[in-house]
């Protein structure tokens, strides 16, 4: 898709990228270092998207600007949230709120856009280097493109996180990391892996040492298994991103003769004696790609988990279920209905492990969602067939 706008009395375009799905922008402003806070928030809100060609420092301090406005609401919003609450009168409603409400907000911070040239360059005063980040978000680029500020800087923070890695655990005085890729979900919840490694493993391992990672992502679940002495792991995932991500984890820790990647839906071919799944634990609607890993509509994913394990098992054989009840507190699902959709896949709860969460979210009472947040927990279901 192409962005449009006139510039100097020309009319300009470039290829337009948005990872929230978000069509270009139809009314745009040249916008530069004269451009006040205020006025830049007031076209924002009427839906006018600012090109920005003043100084690039200048441009981050007026995204830090606007932010503060955003979430600073008037006395007409707040009398207007006050109500808005009154009305919520479930946590269901609360969670639709919030997301309404975080909608928005991403929809005013992205009106201030950045024009990137084709060797991912940034033709602004005092811009930094980021055409290595762009490049591994992007990829080679044919001509220049717009992005805005805020995605910007999302691919600047992916970048130094795939730099440094993500800390997951110590073996041998060494530290294991895991180095996430911009548009892979970074592995920052770390009860999870906590429960990955304290699980029992199936006596199934014993016969035949295998086990399949559905939905790899990082291959964080993959490199955990394979510290844990299991021989041979296929991980599956349909995200490019995500396979890509996944083979430089395992080629950075020397693992690629225990663990192969497959492009595809679910399940590779064959059976295995473990098969684990963490799957998006919220049954909504994503607004862009990188929530993909976050929200699953109707619960699909953790349905054709559930639906296909039974003929992915050996003998003896357990699926690894690790879901946290969020969900469950926000009102998107009930304990019943994730009860009955195992056991109508065939499937008998032989164990459960849980543990609660310990992320910086769940002590933050201004969070909208903080009352679910501190009564979540994580769970790893151990599954069998009935």
């Amino acid at each position: 898709m192409m962005i449009n706008w006139d510039e100097a009395g020309q009319t300009c375009s470039a290829k337009w990228h948005s990872e929230n799905g978000i069509a270009p922008h139809k009314k745009i402003q040249i916008g530069d270092d004269t451009l006040t806070a205020d006025l830049a928030y007031r076209m924002a809100c009427e839906g006018t998207a600012i090109l920005y060609r003043g100084d690039f420092q200048n441009a981050r301090q007026l995204l830090q600007a606007l932010v503060r406005r955003v979430d600073k609401p008037s006395k007409k919003s707040s009398r207007a949230d006050k109500v808005a609450k009154e009305k919520a009168k479930s946590p269901l409603d609360t969670f639709n709120l919030h997301r309404l409400s975080q909608s928005q907000r991403a929809r005013i911070l992205g009106m201030l856009l950045i024009q990137v040239n084709a060797d991912h360059t940034i033709s602004l005063r005092r811009a930094p280097d980021v055409a290595q980040a762009c490049f591994e978000a992007y990829g080679q680029q044919t001509g220049s493109y717009v992005i805005s500020l805020r995605e910007l800087l999302g691919v600047i923070s992916a970048h130094e996180w795939r730099k440094k890695g993500v800390p997951i655990l110590a073996r041998d005085d060494e530290e294991i990391r895991i180095h996430p890729h911009y548009g892979v979900f970074s592995p920052i919840r770390g009860e999870y892996i906590e429960l990955v490694l304290k699980a029992p493993l199936p006596n199934a391992l014993k016969q035949s040492s295998t086990a399949f990672d559905i939905g790899v992502g990082t291959g964080i679940l993959s490199v955990i298994l394979a510290i844990r002495d299991v021989k041979q792991i296929i991980g599956t995932d349909q995200d490019d991103r995500a396979i890509a991500c996944a083979q430089d984890n395992i080629a950075r820790l020397h693992l690629e003769s225990q663990i192969e990647i497959q492009k595809t839906d679910l399940f590779p071919q064959g059976k295995a004696a473990l098969v684990v799944c963490n799957p998006p634990w919220l049954p909504a609607r994503p607004s862009s790609s990188l929530e993909h890993a976050v929200y699953d509509p109707d619960s699909q994913m953790l349905k054709g988990f559930l639906g296909q394990l039974k003929d992915h098992l050996l003998p003896n054989g357990e699926g690894w279920l690790i879901l946290s009840d969020l969900a469950e507190h926000l009102g998107l699902r009930t304990r019943a209905q994730l009860l009955s959709w195992i056991g109508d896949a065939g499937l008998k709860v032989i164990a459960r492990l849980d543990t609660k969460p310990h992320h910086p979210k769940t002590l933050d009472k201004t969070d909208a969602l903080h009352m679910a947040r501190a009564a979540e927990l994580t769970s790893l279901w151990r599954l069998a067939r009935l």
